[in-house]
């Protein structure tokens, strides 16, 4: 089996159970990795005798339908294809001269069942997101104090029975996230274990009543980075 085949069957893998599901037509998720890793793989630069420059900015374009399919994955998708570029990069022998940066846009001018990458370097124009992931949708956190729960009037609604109106809040500093209970009925799970406060460090899933929530620290350009190729 070689590389490209290892890359999108790993790919195809994880993100298995969704595509079965949502992915009947149009763009494939396994395209959109190949895609991104022909990308990187045509536009790496040698810049020396041990060192070899790919992008680490990489803007997928898709049409209208393709892009509102691919968001039923939330953040599993970008995830994915980042660890999987990051992967290839290694056995490449490729390094990045920033973070790696993925991101999914829509393109009325783009056919459906296509994609196009447009990719370059972004030094030092990279800021962090804290996000939280919900049935498929992402939450930016825009705020210092972020309260989730059933009622209308949080910042993040949940539609789960087992919540209160305001269940949990999300501190966060630009660096650094808490959760803290605010007094909710059922209480609330921090990575399976119940408790009223906890940091909380990327990837750490968050049980409210039978709903799951992931927050996450995501890279986001500051500005368009130079470079892009369009």
């Amino acid at each position: 089996m070689g590389l490209l085949d290892s890359f999108e069957k790993g790919l195809e893998r994880a993100v298995n159970g969704a595509f079965a599901k949502t992915f009947r037509s149009g763009i494939q998720p396994v395209e959109i990795a190949s895609a991104i890793r022909r990308e990187a793989d045509i536009k790496a630069a040698v810049v020396s005798r041990d060192r070899i420059i790919a992008p680490n900015s990489y803007v997928v374009r898709l049409s209208v339908d393709d892009h509102d399919r691919m968001r039923a994955l939330g953040g599993a998708l970008t995830d994915e294809l980042h660890a999987l570029l990051t992967a290839h990069a290694t056995a490449q022998g490729y390094s990045f001269a920033g973070p790696l940066f993925i991101a999914l846009e829509s393109d009325e001018k783009v056919a459906t069942g296509t994609v196009r990458v447009n990719s370059g370097t972004i030094e030092g124009r990279v800021s962090w997101q804290a996000v939280v992931d919900v049935d498929g949708r992402r939450h930016p956190i825009t705020r210092a104090r972020t309260v989730i729960g059933r009622g209308s009037d949080a910042d993040i609604t949940i539609g789960d029975a087992g919540s209160s109106r305001k269940h949990v809040e999300i501190l966060w500093d630009g660096e650094r996230a808490m959760m803290r209970d605010l007094g909710s009925t059922n209480g609330t799970k921090v990575n399976g274990e119940k408790v009223r406060e906890s940091p909380l460090p990327t990837d750490t899933t968050i049980t409210i009543g039978r709903t799951d929530l992931v927050f996450r620290v995501v890279p986001i350009a500051a500005e368009n980075p130079s470079g892009v190729h369009r």
